[in-house]
């Protein structure tokens, strides 16, 4: 069935049967790329239906505020409706051994178009997300006996800092999922598109970099004109991994903070970064935690 879907939608863009191709890995859809130019996705549940409708009001939202994302060709509301996307070249991040200036440089432009995204005014109806709270999860933590009481008072005292140093700010327009595998690079390693809006909500801006590992969110950040985001940053770095922590294990998820043990260990290398004389404003704030 899926098939033919995919071929009928081919024939009306005239792109013929041979050249429609399924993608493997995609978690909510199932995608097929139409010849050169045109990308299919096909929702796998009714969860990842809705998500595609979200997507169909999200995109066109996003790219009148200059974001670079693929456009939307046709949305078909059916059961199962279906998403016809303009095909950028290009590959996801996490597949693409860039490091250096020029890793710097695709994220500094991804920063900007975050920038863009969050000025933009969200589409009716979307969900709001707050990121959890910290102080809740160290709480439930302890009384689950997961941390020691002393922990608990460090970590409670730690994220009490942060909260000082940088209160939530306004909620904003979020792609939701700024994840390695999300941000396409294409052939002259220059940033080409951000893609998969699937998770697209309300909520604070700092949340946007919480997928982001945080050697990349320091030039993101510096593309996005906000330093003083870096608390709030940290911040939902430490509470997901806490969060993560509580999870099961999982299996076959291509984006690094899905194990929860992955997460966790993450922490470390953020605790690495504060210690390694980072640039502001990431200086500055290991100095105040460590005060």
């Amino acid at each position: 069935m899926l098939r033919s879907l995919a071929d009928a939608t081919a024939a009306r863009h005239g792109v013929p049967a041979d050249r429609v191709t399924p993608v493997p890995g995609g978690v909510a859809n199932h995608a097929f790329a139409l010849g050169d130019d045109l990308f299919l996705r096909i929702p796998r549940d009714a969860a990842s239906a809705t998500d595609l409708r979200k997507e169909a009001a999200v995109i066109p939202a996003a790219r009148r505020t200059g974001v670079r994302t693929a456009g939307v060709v046709e949305f078909t509301e059916s059961d199962p409706p279906r998403m016809l996307l303009e095909r950028v070249p290009g590959a996801g991040l996490e597949s693409v051994p860039l490091s250096g200036p020029r890793r710097a440089g695709v994220l500094r432009a991804l920063g900007h178009d975050l920038a863009l995204l969050h000025a933009a005014p969200p589409p009716a109806g979307l969900p709001y997300d707050d990121g959890g709270d910290p102080h809740g999860i160290v709480g439930h933590l302890a009384r689950r006996g997961s941390v020691d009481p002393a922990t608990a008072a460090w970590l409670t005292a730690c994220f009490t800092r942060l909260d000082r140093l940088a209160p939530a700010s306004p909620p904003c327009l979020l792609h939701g999922d700024v994840a390695p595998q999300n941000v396409l690079v294409g052939e002259a390693e220059e940033f080409a598109a951000l893609v998969d809006w699937g998770d697209a909500c309300r909520g604070e801006p700092a949340m946007e970099f919480a997928k982001l590992d945080l050697t990349d969110v320091v030039p993101a950040l510096e593309g996005y004109g906000a330093p003083g985001l870096a608390p709030r940053i940290l911040r939902h770095h430490l509470s997901w991994a806490l969060v993560a922590a509580m999870r099961p294990p999982v299996t076959g998820q291509r984006h690094w903070t899905a194990p929860p043990l992955s997460r966790l260990l993450r922490v470390l290398r953020v605790l690495r970064f504060l210690a390694s004389s980072p640039p502001e404003p990431w200086g500055s704030l290991a100095r105040e935690l460590r005060a």
